[in-house]
Protein backbone atom coordinates (compact mmCIF):
# COMPACT_ATOMS: atom_id res chain seq x y z
CA UNK A 1 0.00 0.00 0.00
CA UNK A 2 1.21 3.47 -0.79
CA UNK A 3 2.75 5.47 2.03
CA UNK A 4 0.25 8.23 1.27
CA UNK A 5 -2.38 6.50 3.42
CA UNK A 6 -0.82 5.61 6.85
CA UNK A 7 -4.19 5.39 8.57
CA UNK A 8 -4.83 2.17 10.38
CA UNK A 9 -1.70 2.41 12.52
CA UNK A 10 -3.38 5.27 14.46
CA UNK A 11 -6.02 3.03 15.92
CA UNK A 12 -3.44 0.49 16.98
CA UNK A 13 -1.90 2.81 19.54
CA UNK A 14 -2.50 2.00 23.18
CA UNK A 15 -5.31 4.13 24.52
CA UNK A 16 -5.42 5.39 28.11
CA UNK A 17 -7.94 3.95 30.52
CA UNK A 18 -11.11 6.00 30.92
CA UNK A 19 -10.78 6.24 34.68
CA UNK A 20 -7.49 8.11 34.39
CA UNK A 21 -9.36 11.27 33.44
CA UNK A 22 -11.45 11.40 36.66
CA UNK A 23 -10.43 12.31 40.19
CA UNK A 24 -12.11 9.23 41.69
CA UNK A 25 -10.52 6.91 39.15
CA UNK A 26 -13.81 5.83 37.58
CA UNK A 27 -16.44 7.20 35.22
CA UNK A 28 -19.54 8.96 36.66
CA UNK A 29 -21.98 6.15 35.97
CA UNK A 30 -24.72 7.90 37.97
CA UNK A 31 -24.79 10.85 35.49
CA UNK A 32 -27.70 10.55 33.07
CA UNK A 33 -25.89 11.86 30.01
CA UNK A 34 -22.83 9.68 30.65
CA UNK A 35 -25.06 6.62 31.00
CA UNK A 36 -26.77 7.53 27.72
CA UNK A 37 -23.39 7.86 25.95
CA UNK A 38 -22.32 4.53 27.39
CA UNK A 39 -25.31 2.93 25.70
CA UNK A 40 -24.33 4.53 22.39
CA UNK A 41 -20.87 3.01 22.33
CA UNK A 42 -21.26 1.57 18.82
CA UNK A 43 -22.28 4.95 17.37
CA UNK A 44 -19.35 6.69 19.11
CA UNK A 45 -16.94 4.08 17.75
CA UNK A 46 -18.34 4.55 14.25
CA UNK A 47 -17.96 8.33 14.49
CA UNK A 48 -14.40 7.92 15.73
CA UNK A 49 -13.61 5.61 12.82
CA UNK A 50 -14.95 8.19 10.36
CA UNK A 51 -13.30 11.29 11.79
CA UNK A 52 -10.06 9.93 13.28
CA UNK A 53 -6.87 10.98 11.57
CA UNK A 54 -5.89 13.84 9.26
CA UNK A 55 -8.56 16.23 8.00
CA UNK A 56 -8.19 15.16 4.36
CA UNK A 57 -8.71 11.46 5.19
CA UNK A 58 -11.66 12.23 7.48
CA UNK A 59 -13.31 14.24 4.69
CA UNK A 60 -12.68 11.38 2.23
CA UNK A 61 -14.31 8.81 4.54
CA UNK A 62 -17.35 11.03 5.18
CA UNK A 63 -17.76 11.70 1.46
CA UNK A 64 -17.62 7.98 0.56
CA UNK A 65 -20.00 7.13 3.41
CA UNK A 66 -22.62 9.74 2.39
CA UNK A 67 -22.33 8.71 -1.26
CA UNK A 68 -22.92 5.07 -0.30
CA UNK A 69 -25.96 6.01 1.80
CA UNK A 70 -27.38 7.93 -1.17
CA UNK A 71 -27.21 5.01 -3.60
CA UNK A 72 -30.64 3.46 -4.32
CA UNK A 73 -29.33 -0.14 -4.34
CA UNK A 74 -29.48 -2.09 -1.11
CA UNK A 75 -26.71 -4.54 -2.08
CA UNK A 76 -23.66 -3.39 -4.03
CA UNK A 77 -21.02 -5.40 -5.80
CA UNK A 78 -17.43 -4.24 -5.85
CA UNK A 79 -17.66 -3.56 -9.59
CA UNK A 80 -20.53 -1.15 -8.97
CA UNK A 81 -18.50 0.66 -6.32
CA UNK A 82 -15.51 0.90 -8.64
CA UNK A 83 -17.70 2.46 -11.34
CA UNK A 84 -19.36 4.87 -8.93
CA UNK A 85 -16.07 5.97 -7.32
CA UNK A 86 -14.07 5.96 -10.53
CA UNK A 87 -12.39 9.23 -9.51
CA UNK A 88 -10.64 7.50 -6.58
CA UNK A 89 -7.62 5.31 -6.83
CA UNK A 90 -8.05 1.63 -6.02
CA UNK A 91 -5.83 1.91 -2.93
CA UNK A 92 -7.81 4.84 -1.49
CA UNK A 93 -11.20 3.20 -2.10
CA UNK A 94 -10.05 -0.10 -0.59
CA UNK A 95 -8.70 1.70 2.46
CA UNK A 96 -11.96 3.58 3.08
CA UNK A 97 -14.12 0.48 2.55
CA UNK A 98 -11.97 -1.46 5.01
CA UNK A 99 -12.38 1.29 7.61
CA UNK A 100 -16.17 1.23 7.11
CA UNK A 101 -16.22 -2.56 7.50
CA UNK A 102 -14.16 -2.39 10.71
CA UNK A 103 -16.55 0.23 12.09
CA UNK A 104 -19.51 -2.06 11.21
CA UNK A 105 -20.97 0.52 8.87
CA UNK A 106 -20.68 -1.89 5.91
CA UNK A 107 -21.10 -5.64 5.90
CA UNK A 108 -19.41 -7.94 3.37
CA UNK A 109 -21.15 -11.09 2.15
CA UNK A 110 -18.35 -13.36 0.98
CA UNK A 111 -20.81 -15.85 -0.50
CA UNK A 112 -22.50 -13.45 -2.91
CA UNK A 113 -19.55 -11.02 -3.04
CA UNK A 114 -21.66 -7.93 -2.25
CA UNK A 115 -21.63 -5.06 0.24
CA UNK A 116 -24.69 -4.00 2.25
CA UNK A 117 -25.38 -1.07 4.60
CA UNK A 118 -25.88 -1.93 8.29
CA UNK A 119 -28.52 -0.57 10.64
CA UNK A 120 -25.79 1.29 12.53
CA UNK A 121 -24.94 3.21 9.36
CA UNK A 122 -28.59 4.13 8.87
CA UNK A 123 -28.82 5.55 12.40
CA UNK A 124 -25.50 7.36 11.92
CA UNK A 125 -26.83 9.00 8.77
CA UNK A 126 -29.27 11.06 10.88
CA UNK A 127 -26.34 12.51 12.85
CA UNK A 128 -24.47 13.44 9.66
CA UNK A 129 -27.52 14.79 7.81
CA UNK A 130 -26.49 18.48 8.31
CA UNK A 131 -23.25 17.74 6.40
CA UNK A 132 -25.33 16.72 3.38
CA UNK A 133 -27.18 20.07 3.12
CA UNK A 134 -26.15 23.54 2.03
CA UNK A 135 -24.74 25.63 4.90
CA UNK A 136 -27.12 28.34 6.06
CA UNK A 137 -27.21 30.80 8.91
CA UNK A 138 -29.03 29.52 11.99
CA UNK A 139 -28.87 26.02 10.48
CA UNK A 140 -28.09 24.67 13.94
CA UNK A 141 -31.36 26.06 15.32
CA UNK A 142 -33.33 24.78 12.33
CA UNK A 143 -31.82 21.31 12.79
CA UNK A 144 -32.69 21.20 16.49
CA UNK A 145 -36.24 22.48 15.89
CA UNK A 146 -36.79 20.00 13.07
CA UNK A 147 -35.54 17.17 15.26
CA UNK A 148 -37.83 18.11 18.15
CA UNK A 149 -40.89 18.63 15.93
CA UNK A 150 -40.29 15.41 14.01
CA UNK A 151 -39.69 13.37 17.15
CA UNK A 152 -42.88 14.77 18.67
CA UNK A 153 -44.88 13.69 15.62
CA UNK A 154 -43.33 10.20 15.69
CA UNK A 155 -43.66 9.83 19.46
CA UNK A 156 -39.89 9.36 20.00
CA UNK A 157 -39.13 12.66 21.74
CA UNK A 158 -36.44 12.52 24.41
CA UNK A 159 -35.63 14.98 27.18
CA UNK A 160 -32.11 15.51 25.85
CA UNK A 161 -33.47 16.99 22.61
CA UNK A 162 -35.42 19.61 24.55
CA UNK A 163 -32.37 20.42 26.68
CA UNK A 164 -30.20 20.96 23.59
CA UNK A 165 -32.83 23.20 21.99
CA UNK A 166 -33.27 25.24 25.17
CA UNK A 167 -29.50 25.68 25.51
CA UNK A 168 -29.30 26.94 21.92
CA UNK A 169 -32.10 29.47 22.52
CA UNK A 170 -30.34 30.73 25.67
CA UNK A 171 -27.09 31.15 23.72
CA UNK A 172 -28.88 33.08 21.00
CA UNK A 173 -30.59 35.27 23.60
CA UNK A 174 -27.22 36.11 25.19
CA UNK A 175 -25.69 36.83 21.79
CA UNK A 176 -28.50 39.23 20.83
CA UNK A 177 -28.39 40.91 24.27
CA UNK A 178 -24.67 41.59 23.84
CA UNK A 179 -25.34 43.15 20.42
CA UNK A 180 -27.98 45.44 21.95
CA UNK A 181 -25.69 46.42 24.83
CA UNK A 182 -22.84 47.24 22.43
CA UNK A 183 -24.75 50.12 20.83
CA UNK A 184 -22.95 49.50 17.50
CA UNK A 185 -25.27 50.18 14.58
CA UNK A 186 -23.56 47.66 12.30
CA UNK A 187 -23.56 44.95 14.95
CA UNK A 188 -27.21 45.69 15.73
CA UNK A 189 -28.29 45.44 12.09
CA UNK A 190 -26.37 42.21 11.59
CA UNK A 191 -27.82 40.70 14.77
CA UNK A 192 -31.30 42.01 13.85
CA UNK A 193 -31.32 39.97 10.63
CA UNK A 194 -30.21 36.81 12.44
CA UNK A 195 -32.77 37.50 15.17
CA UNK A 196 -35.65 37.78 12.68
CA UNK A 197 -34.68 34.51 11.00
CA UNK A 198 -34.43 32.75 14.37
CA UNK A 199 -37.75 34.27 15.44
CA UNK A 200 -39.46 32.93 12.33
CA UNK A 201 -38.19 29.41 13.09
CA UNK A 202 -39.30 29.61 16.72
CA UNK A 203 -42.79 30.84 15.81
CA UNK A 204 -43.25 27.94 13.37
CA UNK A 205 -42.37 25.48 16.14
CA UNK A 206 -44.89 26.93 18.63
CA UNK A 207 -47.59 24.38 17.72
CA UNK A 208 -45.15 21.51 18.26
CA UNK A 209 -44.20 22.92 21.68
CA UNK A 210 -47.88 23.16 22.71
CA UNK A 211 -48.43 19.57 21.59
CA UNK A 212 -45.38 18.43 23.59
CA UNK A 213 -46.72 20.05 26.79
CA UNK A 214 -50.18 18.50 26.32
CA UNK A 215 -48.71 15.09 25.54
CA UNK A 216 -46.48 15.20 28.63
CA UNK A 217 -49.49 16.12 30.79
CA UNK A 218 -51.49 13.22 29.36
CA UNK A 219 -48.64 10.76 30.04
CA UNK A 220 -47.86 12.26 33.48
CA UNK A 221 -44.26 12.81 32.38
CA UNK A 222 -43.26 15.53 34.85
CA UNK A 223 -39.69 15.90 33.61
CA UNK A 224 -40.62 16.28 29.96
CA UNK A 225 -43.38 18.73 30.86
CA UNK A 226 -40.97 20.84 32.96
CA UNK A 227 -38.41 20.92 30.15
CA UNK A 228 -41.09 21.89 27.63
CA UNK A 229 -42.30 24.75 29.84
CA UNK A 230 -38.71 25.96 30.37
CA UNK A 231 -38.33 25.87 26.60
CA UNK A 232 -41.47 28.00 26.30
CA UNK A 233 -40.00 30.57 28.71
CA UNK A 234 -36.80 30.74 26.64
CA UNK A 235 -38.92 31.23 23.54
CA UNK A 236 -40.89 34.03 25.26
CA UNK A 237 -37.66 35.82 26.27
CA UNK A 238 -36.51 35.63 22.67
CA UNK A 239 -39.81 37.09 21.44
CA UNK A 240 -39.57 39.95 23.96
CA UNK A 241 -36.29 41.14 22.45
CA UNK A 242 -38.01 42.53 19.32
CA UNK A 243 -38.91 45.79 21.08
CA UNK A 244 -35.38 46.07 22.51
CA UNK A 245 -33.93 45.83 19.00
CA UNK A 246 -36.26 48.59 17.80
CA UNK A 247 -35.29 50.92 20.65
CA UNK A 248 -31.58 50.27 20.16
CA UNK A 249 -31.82 50.95 16.41
CA UNK A 250 -33.79 54.15 17.03
CA UNK A 251 -31.11 55.27 19.46
CA UNK A 252 -28.45 54.55 16.84
CA UNK A 253 -30.42 56.54 14.27
CA UNK A 254 -30.55 59.54 16.62
CA UNK A 255 -26.78 59.40 17.03
CA UNK A 256 -26.19 59.43 13.27
CA UNK A 257 -24.83 62.77 11.97
CA UNK A 258 -25.33 64.15 8.48
CA UNK A 259 -22.26 65.80 6.98
CA UNK A 260 -23.49 69.19 5.78
CA UNK A 261 -26.06 69.24 3.00
CA UNK A 262 -24.47 66.35 1.09
CA UNK A 263 -26.84 63.73 2.52
CA UNK A 264 -23.85 61.58 3.56
CA UNK A 265 -24.05 60.34 7.15
CA UNK A 266 -21.46 59.00 9.55
CA UNK A 267 -22.87 55.55 8.89
CA UNK A 268 -22.03 55.86 5.19
CA UNK A 269 -18.50 57.02 6.04
CA UNK A 270 -17.99 54.12 8.45
CA UNK A 271 -19.29 51.60 5.90
CA UNK A 272 -16.95 53.04 3.27
CA UNK A 273 -13.97 52.85 5.63
CA UNK A 274 -14.78 49.22 6.42
CA UNK A 275 -14.66 48.39 2.72
CA UNK A 276 -11.13 49.80 2.34
CA UNK A 277 -8.44 47.15 2.27
CA UNK A 278 -5.65 49.44 3.50
CA UNK A 279 -6.63 52.37 5.70
CA UNK A 280 -3.02 53.52 5.87
CA UNK A 281 -3.04 54.18 2.13
CA UNK A 282 -5.65 56.89 2.64
CA UNK A 283 -3.04 59.01 4.46
CA UNK A 284 -0.74 59.14 1.45
CA UNK A 285 -0.05 62.71 0.29
CA UNK A 286 -2.11 64.01 3.22
CA UNK A 287 0.79 66.23 4.33
CA UNK A 288 2.23 66.86 0.87
CA UNK A 289 0.99 70.48 0.84
CA UNK A 290 2.52 72.48 3.71
CA UNK A 291 0.56 74.95 5.77
CA UNK A 292 0.55 78.39 4.05
CA UNK A 293 0.21 81.25 6.57
CA UNK A 294 -1.65 84.43 5.58
CA UNK A 295 0.13 87.69 6.51
CA UNK A 296 -2.08 90.79 6.84
CA UNK A 297 -0.76 94.35 7.28
CA UNK A 298 -2.01 96.71 10.02
CA UNK A 299 -3.74 99.13 7.65
CA UNK A 300 -5.70 96.25 6.08
CA UNK A 301 -6.96 95.18 9.50
CA UNK A 302 -7.95 98.77 10.26
CA UNK A 303 -9.89 99.13 6.99
CA UNK A 304 -11.73 95.90 7.64
CA UNK A 305 -12.63 97.02 11.16
CA UNK A 306 -13.95 100.41 10.03
CA UNK A 307 -16.03 98.77 7.32
CA UNK A 308 -17.51 96.39 9.87
CA UNK A 309 -18.55 99.23 12.18
CA UNK A 310 -20.01 101.32 9.34
CA UNK A 311 -22.03 98.46 7.93
CA UNK A 312 -25.77 98.83 8.51
CA UNK A 313 -27.10 96.35 10.99
CA UNK A 314 -30.60 95.32 11.78
CA UNK A 315 -31.96 97.23 14.73
CA UNK A 316 -33.25 95.37 17.72
CA UNK A 317 -37.06 95.43 17.99
CA UNK A 318 -38.36 97.99 20.50
CA UNK A 319 -41.30 97.48 22.81
CA UNK A 320 -44.45 99.19 21.55
CA UNK A 321 -47.41 100.00 23.86
CA UNK A 322 -50.81 98.55 23.19
CA UNK A 323 -53.29 100.87 21.42
CA UNK A 324 -55.83 102.71 23.57
CA UNK A 325 -59.51 101.87 23.88
CA UNK A 326 -61.80 102.99 21.05
CA UNK A 327 -65.57 103.01 20.64
CA UNK A 328 -66.84 100.25 18.40
CA UNK A 329 -68.46 101.54 15.16
CA UNK A 330 -72.25 101.15 14.86
CA UNK A 331 -73.50 98.13 12.97
CA UNK A 332 -76.36 95.71 12.55
CA UNK A 333 -76.60 92.06 13.52
CA UNK A 334 -78.02 89.91 10.76
CA UNK A 335 -80.07 87.00 12.02
CA UNK A 336 -80.93 84.10 9.76
CA UNK A 337 -84.65 83.99 9.03
CA UNK A 338 -86.82 81.18 7.78
CA UNK A 339 -88.01 81.41 4.19
CA UNK A 340 -91.49 82.96 3.85
CA UNK A 341 -92.87 79.64 2.62
CA UNK A 342 -93.02 78.26 6.17
CA UNK A 343 -95.17 81.16 7.36
CA UNK A 344 -97.34 80.98 4.22
CA UNK A 345 -97.93 77.26 4.79
CA UNK A 346 -98.90 78.00 8.42
CA UNK A 347 -101.43 80.62 7.32
CA UNK A 348 -102.91 78.27 4.71
CA UNK A 349 -103.31 75.41 7.20
CA UNK A 350 -104.87 77.71 9.81
CA UNK A 351 -107.37 78.99 7.26
CA UNK A 352 -108.28 75.43 6.29
CA UNK A 353 -108.68 74.52 9.96
CA UNK A 354 -111.08 77.44 10.43
CA UNK A 355 -113.16 76.23 7.48
CA UNK A 356 -113.29 72.78 9.20
CA UNK A 357 -112.71 70.46 6.22
CA UNK A 358 -111.62 66.86 6.68
CA UNK A 359 -109.47 66.64 3.56
CA UNK A 360 -107.75 69.00 1.18
CA UNK A 361 -105.82 68.31 -2.02
CA UNK A 362 -102.06 68.40 -1.66
CA UNK A 363 -101.30 70.47 -4.75
CA UNK A 364 -102.52 73.89 -3.46
CA UNK A 365 -100.34 73.57 -0.38
CA UNK A 366 -97.18 72.88 -2.42
CA UNK A 367 -97.39 74.68 -5.75
CA UNK A 368 -96.68 78.31 -6.46
CA UNK A 369 -93.63 80.61 -6.87
CA UNK A 370 -91.48 78.08 -8.77
CA UNK A 371 -90.14 74.56 -8.47
CA UNK A 372 -87.61 75.33 -5.72
CA UNK A 373 -90.27 76.76 -3.40
CA UNK A 374 -92.51 73.77 -4.09
CA UNK A 375 -89.67 71.35 -3.24
CA UNK A 376 -89.00 73.25 0.01
CA UNK A 377 -92.68 73.03 1.05
CA UNK A 378 -92.67 69.30 0.25
CA UNK A 379 -89.75 68.87 2.68
CA UNK A 380 -91.74 70.66 5.40
CA UNK A 381 -94.71 68.30 5.23
CA UNK A 382 -93.08 65.39 7.20
CA UNK A 383 -92.67 67.77 10.17
CA UNK A 384 -96.40 67.75 10.79
CA UNK A 385 -97.10 65.28 13.59
CA UNK A 386 -93.40 64.53 14.21
CA UNK A 387 -93.18 63.63 17.95
CA UNK A 388 -89.60 64.91 18.25
CA UNK A 389 -90.49 68.33 16.84
CA UNK A 390 -93.77 68.99 18.65
CA UNK A 391 -91.93 70.18 21.76
CA UNK A 392 -89.87 72.78 19.90
CA UNK A 393 -90.56 76.48 20.18
CA UNK A 394 -90.94 78.73 17.18
CA UNK A 395 -92.29 78.18 13.67
CA UNK A 396 -90.99 74.62 13.38
CA UNK A 397 -92.77 73.50 16.54
CA UNK A 398 -95.99 75.23 15.46
CA UNK A 399 -95.94 73.39 12.12
CA UNK A 400 -95.36 70.08 13.92
CA UNK A 401 -98.41 70.73 16.12
CA UNK A 402 -100.76 71.36 13.18
CA UNK A 403 -103.69 68.89 13.02
CA UNK A 404 -102.88 67.96 9.43
CA UNK A 405 -101.08 64.96 7.97
CA UNK A 406 -99.79 64.52 4.42
CA UNK A 407 -100.75 61.35 2.58
CA UNK A 408 -99.01 60.80 -0.74
CA UNK A 409 -100.63 58.47 -3.25
CA UNK A 410 -99.07 56.20 -5.83
CA UNK A 411 -101.18 57.74 -8.61
CA UNK A 412 -99.65 60.65 -10.51
CA UNK A 413 -101.10 63.20 -12.89
CA UNK A 414 -100.79 66.66 -14.46
CA UNK A 415 -101.30 69.83 -12.43
CA UNK A 416 -102.19 73.39 -13.39
CA UNK A 417 -98.98 75.27 -12.55
CA UNK A 418 -96.56 77.21 -14.81
CA UNK A 419 -93.49 75.62 -13.16
CA UNK A 420 -94.59 72.05 -12.29
CA UNK A 421 -96.29 69.88 -14.88
CA UNK A 422 -96.60 66.52 -13.10
CA UNK A 423 -96.75 65.34 -9.46
CA UNK A 424 -98.17 62.75 -7.09
CA UNK A 425 -101.90 62.91 -6.28
CA UNK A 426 -101.73 63.27 -2.50
CA UNK A 427 -104.11 64.60 0.15
CA UNK A 428 -103.87 66.60 3.38
CA UNK A 429 -106.01 64.89 6.08
CA UNK A 430 -107.14 66.53 9.29
CA UNK A 431 -106.62 64.35 12.40
CA UNK A 432 -108.28 66.32 15.27
CA UNK A 433 -111.70 64.79 15.82
CA UNK A 434 -111.99 63.33 12.33
CA UNK A 435 -112.66 59.59 12.43
CA UNK A 436 -111.63 59.22 8.83
CA UNK A 437 -108.33 60.95 9.40
CA UNK A 438 -107.58 58.98 12.56
CA UNK A 439 -108.19 55.69 10.80
CA UNK A 440 -105.78 56.52 8.07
Amino acid sequence: MSSEFPIDTELAREEPALGEFFRDGEAPLDAGLWWQLDRQGAALAALRALFHGPAALARLRVWVFLELMGLPEGRLAREQLNRHFHVLTDEALELVLRRLREAELLSWDSTEQVYSVTSLAQSLLGLLAPLNSAPAEHDELATLLAGVAGAQQLGTLQAGQLQSLQAQLVRLNDEFAEAIASGSEFRLRKARGRFERALGLVEKASEALTAIIRGAEDRNDARLERLARDLGLAQARLLAMASQFNRALQQADRQRITLGSTGITTTDVRRWLQQQADLGALLEDACAVPVAPVLVAQHELLDATEGEFERERARAPQAEPLPGARTAPPGTLDVAEFPPDLAALQVLLQRWSAEDPTERPLAPALLGSGYARAAYRAQLLPLMGDPQSTGLAGATGELARQPWRARFAAEQGPVDDPHVRWMSQGRLIRTDGSPKGDAE
